[in-house]
Formats: C-alpha cells, structure tokens, sequence
C-alpha cells in the first residue's frame, strides 16, 4: 500500500485489511484520554470487538465505555501492563511526556513489542523523543494526530496522520481504519505532527475567513444559512465554512476543539518554524486573535468562538 488508504475500497483489499483485523484482536488495545475526541473513538475501536483498557483522569467520562464492555484501569501504567497496542489522545505535550515518559507512565511499564500510538496534536521533538526511548527499550511508537473533529470522531471518518517505523503503522493500520477514512503514513518519527501542524496552519487561516466572511453578510443584512448555502458549493468552500460556520449561525460554540487547545498547536506551529528560519506571518497573526479570544474567557469554546472576539472589536452584538 502506499500509506493513504480510503475506507471504503475494493473487495480484495476489504478482504487483506479484514484478515489482519482479525489477527491484531488477539491482542488487547488500551485507551487513555476519553474526552471530546478520545472517547468517540475508543467507541469504534470497542464496537469493533477488541478488549479495550480505559484510563481517563476523570473516570466519569469513561462510564459509557465502561458500559458497553470496556474495562476501567486506575492508571496509565495499568494500562500499559494489560495491552499489546496502547492509544492515548490528552491536551497538552505536558500530559503526553507524563503519561508516556513518566515514572508511572506506559513506557516504563508497556512490554517488549509493545506499539504506543499517540493522536495527541503534540511536538514533533517530543515525538521523535518518545520514538528514540521507546525504541531502546524495544517498544515501538508512532505519532499519530487527527483531524476532523467531533463530528470525524463520531462518524469514524478522521484523518490520521502517521510518524513512526512502517511495520509498526501496518500492524495498527486495521484499528485506524476503525477510526478514519484518510489514513496516511508520512515517514519516520516525529512526520505526523510536522503534517498536523500543515494542517492547523491552514485552518488558522481559513477561521479567520469563516468569522470575517459571516460578519460581512450579517451587517449587510443577508440570511447567514443562504449565505452558506452559496459559497459553501462554490470556490470558498471548506469543511469550516459548512460545519463550523453553520455552528456559528446557530449560536454554537460548544468545543469540537477548544480554543485553548488551538492556541497550544498554534504555539508549536510558530515554534517549530522558529526552528526551521521560517517565517509564518499569517499564522502568528491568527495566533493574536486566539489569544483575545483567551483572555475574554472564550478558552473553552470550540474554534468557531473566534467569532466572538470578532464581534467584540466590531461592537456587534449575537
């Protein structure tokens, strides 16, 4: 294969991926971090009919897993003792170097030819660290972020981008499947989150179009669903004008992602290309007006808050 897999493809290959997804449930898949994204996901990896071990550092949002058959661990490293390939998916690089790196993390408990996957929008450095340490201690890991949001989580049609040795991404690649329809391998460690953060460059850009393009035609006076309507078929279009605009028109600011987690990829983005001589002023500008949103309390809203902030430097109200 050549590393980008759709999922719905043709019945030779259905039948290949069906018989490797019956070799990796042999094997028990441990799952820490059940929030807005994480917990979806683990649903179809469940659902599936593989032994799932939850961890979650507020075990009630764990209770519906638990429910339909996963089994709940008080740890992280619980976790890595009872598993073959262990997910995690949390906030920040901080929680991803605890859970992964710490003393009662997975690596200092996983077993040999055990695969850590980590969907963390995350550091490229620390993923290249996780890999190098893991691998000393013959344990295997790939970086593997997501995108899609709430809505891709839910429907199982993320896109996964994957860093880490191949055959470790071949044998996971069945439990991705379950996950997303846009699945690609992008190289060695550390080359999933370079992809994520392409990714997250580009939608810091789009947002500030979606909430500019919207407050134009509210203080013009059109139907902001027509207006969608229109150019969300045309050349403007984008997943964030159709989903997220729609959101905004609605007065839904609920997180598909947080802002907060926004502002942390952004941070790493303008990091990383600090690193590389590379300028981004586009995205350090966006990176401005996320970090208004953050100190007019707008942390917990999911992206679309943005224009919110927007709102406030115009004086228009809801």
């Amino acid at each position: 294969m050549d590393g980008s897999t759709p999922k719905n493809h043709d019945i030779v290959v259905d039948e290949l991926i069906e018989g490797r997804r019956d070799e990796v449930k042999k094997e028990s898949v441990g799952w820490i971090g059940t929030g807005v994204m994480g917990n979806a996901m683990c649903a179809h990896v469940l659902e599936a009919g593989y032994d799932v071990h939850v961890y979650n550092r507020t075990r009630l949002k764990t209770a519906e897993l638990c429910d339909n058959g996963a089994c709940w661990c008080d740890s992280p490293q619980e976790v890595a003792r009872k598993s073959d390939i262990v997910f995690s998916i949390v906030g920040f690089p901080e929680d991803v170097e605890n859970i992964i790196l710490g003393e009662a993390g997975i690596l200092a408990h996983a077993r040999e030819g055990t695969v850590i996957v980590d969907m963390t929008t995350s550091q490229p450095t620390l993923a290249r660290k996780i890999y190098a340490q893991a691998k000393a201690g013959g344990i295997n890991a790939l970086d593997a972020p997501v995108s899609g949001g709430d809505i891709g989580a839910r429907q199982g049609t993320l896109a996964i981008m994957v860093g880490g040795d191949k055959q470790s991404y071949d044998r996971v690649l069945p439990l991705f499947m379950l996950m997303g329809e846009n699945i690609a391998y992008m190289g060695e460690a550390g080359k999933g989150q370079h992809t994520k953060m392409s990714n997250q460059i580009l939608i810091a850009s789009t947002m500030i179009g979606v909430v500019e393009s919207l407050l134009y035609a509210c203080k013009a006076g059109l139907d902001l669903d027509q207006v969608i309507d229109v150019i969300g078929k045309g050349a403007a279009s984008s997943w964030s004008i159709n989903n997220l605009g729609r959101r905004i028109v609605q007065g839904n600011f609920d997180p598909g992602f947080f802002i907060k987690h926004f502002i942390k990829d952004m941070g790493i983005a303008l990091e990383e290309a600090k690193h590389m001589k590379l300028a981004l002023p586009g995205l350090s500008m966006v990176h401005q007006f996320y970090l208004a949103a953050s100190a007019l309390g707008y942390d917990d809203l999911g992206t679309q808050g943005l224009y919110k902030v927007f709102q406030h430097m115009n004086d228009i109200s809801a």
